[in-house]
This record gives C-alpha cells, structure tokens and sequence, in this order.
C-alpha cells in the first residue's frame, strides 16, 4: 500500500486555472501495422529499467499516462527522470488518474511542474468523509511513448507493488515495448488525448479504419492499437476478444486478473471449448479486491461444463491482462475483463501478430499455471444454478448501464484539469 501522505492530497489542493478541458476526440480505429520489434515486459524488474532508460534518453518528447503513480521508491525514481527531462528542454506530458493518483501530495506534483512538465489530472476530486467517491470512468491506460520512436503499453502502474520485494502483495502483470510504425499510431492517440497541440496525422491516415479483426495474413510483427471510451469506441476492445476467440481452432489462454464478463464473452469461450479448442483461463486465486474473486467464480461452473480449464494463480495478486490465440494472436494492456473496464474505464490494448511473441507469452503463462496455479477441479464446484447466470447477468448490465443515466454518479465524458500547484 502505498504510505500516508505528509500534506494534504492534490486531488483536494489542485487549483485550475484554465477551464476543464476533455481529451482530444478520437474517431479513428488504427489499422494493422507490420514490421515491428515487439518485446514482452514481465513485472516490474523488467518494466521500470527500460522505461526510465527510454525516459532519460528522450531528445525531445516523453508521453506518458498512468492510472498510479505512488510516492514510493519507483515513484520518486520517475518524478526524478521526468524533472530532469523537462529541464533540459523536453517536451514532456503527464496525465494521471484522481483517482488512482488521488494520494499524491501537492509538493510532489509541484515539483513537476515547476520544472516544466505539463501535468494534468483526470476528474480529481477531493474526498467526502474520508472516502473517494470518483470510482467510476476512471484513466486506466498505461501508455509511455518517447520521441514518437518507442512505446509502452500493458498494465503495469509506478509503483513499487510491482516489484518482487514489495513481499507477498507484490502484482503479476505484463507490458510491452514496441518499436516500428505501430508507434505512431500509439503516439497518435496519445497526443490527442493529451490535449496538446500537435502535428496531427495526414487526413487519408485519420479516416476510420473498419476491418475484420481476424484477417490474417502470414507476416509477423503485426500490432494494432484498440481501446475504448465512452463516445464511438464503447466496445472496441470486447469486440476484439470475440471475434478472437470465435475464430480460435487449437488454443486459448487468457490470463485477466479481474474476470465478470458480459454473457457475449462467455458464451464465446464456451462455445470454444465445446468445438475442441483448448482453452484456459488465468485468474486471480489469491486477490486484491475480493469481490472479483467471488464475481469470477459465478461463472466457474457454466465454463468448467464445456470443457474449460481453470487455474487459480495464489502465489500473490494477478494483476495481468494478456490473452492468446491459437499460435499467433495475442493481446496486452489495461483492460481487465470486468464491466468497468468493458464498459466505463478508458482502457487500451494492443493486438500482437507475431509467432515469437505468441509463443514467448505462452511459455511464461504454461510456467505460471503450472508451477504457480491450483487448478480448479470441476467436482469441487457447487453446480451452478440459474440464479447465479441471471445475477450475475444483472449486475454486469446495471454497472454497465446505471451510472450513464444517473446524474449522480459520473458522467460518461472524460475530463482532464490542468494542474497549478501552490507557487507561494
């Protein structure tokens, strides 16, 4: 956990002087780029070194939005490099969750932007009675491009809970680096939702992009950038999944720390394993959030009945996203497979064509189900009963709906508020 604040959080401090501004408006699905390099990042050993090393030789352009950021040794570490990189005259971006980041102390954010940095946070708002109260709609992506040359993307947040010595909480999680034409995409989307101005794509590269998701063709090192929002993209990245594990013929592995998806999703992976497909899922045995445990096991008897594999990862907190299909579709990022990542939380992925990739993500999932997993074993599970197939119906729909027609949760548009710290 990350520690108590010495003053007051900037999420209750934040002073705006510009009004609230929302991110720029994307209305483009990016189509498959080829030739790329695509390397697998596990955990934060080796996350965090090839981030900062990017970081600290940026030339001149760090991107960067998280949904955490702590005050912790990785998050001193990277407010260090970020202040260090505007100094010498880098344009560097940096947007944060208010809600994610909510704990942040004034003085850490300042220093930032004292330095130069041109900082921002999404919907921060202050807490009432002790307790937060902006839990929905959150900036969930992870994305770090550097001199619109290399990118990063998955669901590893700053914070040192992704490091083995944080102890037995310490987060299971996955992110890539890319190198190739797909990083233009990436620092498309990322400029436009930063809100700064800047060269935008050419206008026969900006119009939308529909294809098939699984029109294959032979060629490794394929990448496509998907993500949802609350305007056009709403099930941008379900819609991959689907189609995926639709088309899947020998195998499917998915590994998603927090699992409650909408009947469509289930009904597909079931459908999967009744044709002979192997598939398997990861999911968390030793959780966080409790609650996605018990969410995730209302579905264990439908999916074990059709033939589905199971394991339980309990040797600390899964806090991946990753799937594969088959011997060269694969996937990483933010989204979990929950509503409020299916249907709330500005989330993205990328979608990987590469044989190697497939396979060196393989590896490491088949290390983890079986050296690190409890297989569930279908005798063990209650038989499920209507009941929980219809609750469990209701409550993906209610959270997937209710807070877009109640005024009194938050809306579905995003917001972003510049940061001005206390200058006296």
């Amino acid at each position: 956990m990350n520690s108590a604040p010495l003053e007051k959080s900037a999420a209750e401090s934040v002073n705006i002087t510009p009004p609230i501004r929302e991110p720029g408006h994307v209305d483009v699905e990016y189509r498959w780029q080829s030739n790329n390099r695509i390397e697998l990042l596990e955990n934060g050993e080796a996350y965090f070194p090839r981030v900062f090393d990017a970081m600290r030789a940026a030339k001149s352009e760090i991107l960067l939005e998280t949904f955490i950021v702590f005050e912790d040794k990785v998050g001193k570490e990277l407010q260090e490099i970020l202040i260090d990189a505007a100094r010498r005259g880098v344009r560097t971006t940096v947007s944060l969750d208010g809600f994610g980041c909510g704990e942040l102390t004034t003085g850490y954010l300042t220093a930032l932007s004292e330095a130069g940095v041109y900082l921002q946070m999404f919907d921060p708002a202050p807490k009432h009675l002790g307790i937060r109260t902006n839990w929905f709609r959150r900036l969930h992506r992870k994305i770090v491009v550097v001199d619109g040359t290399v990118a990063f993307i998955g669901g590893i947040n700053f914070s040192g809970d992704h490091l083995a010595d944080f102890g037995p909480e310490a987060k299971q999680d996955y992110s890539v680096q890319i190198q190739g034409p797909a990083v233009a995409d990436i620092h498309h989307f990322a400029l436009l939702q930063s809100g700064r101005p800047g060269r935008a794509r050419f206008w026969w590269q900006r119009r939308r992009q529909r294809r098939t998701e699984m029109a294959f063709t032979d060629h490794d090192g394929q990448v496509r950038l998907v993500f949802r929002d609350n305007n056009q993209h709403h099930t941008d990245i379900e819609d991959v999944y689907l189609q995926a594990v639709r088309s899947a013929q020998r195998r499917v592995v998915i590994a998603n720390a927090y699992f409650f998806p909408g009947y469509r999703l289930l009904k597909e992976i079931r459908n999967a394993a009744r044709r002979g497909v192997d598939v398997r899922l990861i999911l968390q045995g030793e959780p966080d959030v409790l609650v996605a445990k018990i969410a995730a096991r209302m579905t264990y008897d439908y999916l074990l009945k059709a033939g589905v594999k199971i394991h339980e990862y309990c040797q600390r907190p899964l806090h991946g996203k990753v799937a594969l299909v088959d011997e060269d579709w694969s996937t990483v990022g933010s989204s979990n497979l929950d509503p409020l990542s299916l249907s709330l939380n500005l989330e993205a992925n990328v979608v990987i064509r590469d044989r190697a990739f497939n396979r060196d993500l393989f590896e490491r999932l088949e290390n983890l189900s079986l050296n690190h997993c409890q297989t569930v074993d279908p005798a063990m599970v209650p038989r499920g009963r209507i009941w929980h197939m219809t609750v469990g119906f209701l409550v993906f729909h209610f959270l997937r709906h209710f807070p877009a027609m109640a005024g009194w949760l938050p809306a579905h548009k995003p917001r972003l508020k510049p940061f001005r710290g206390d200058r006296s």
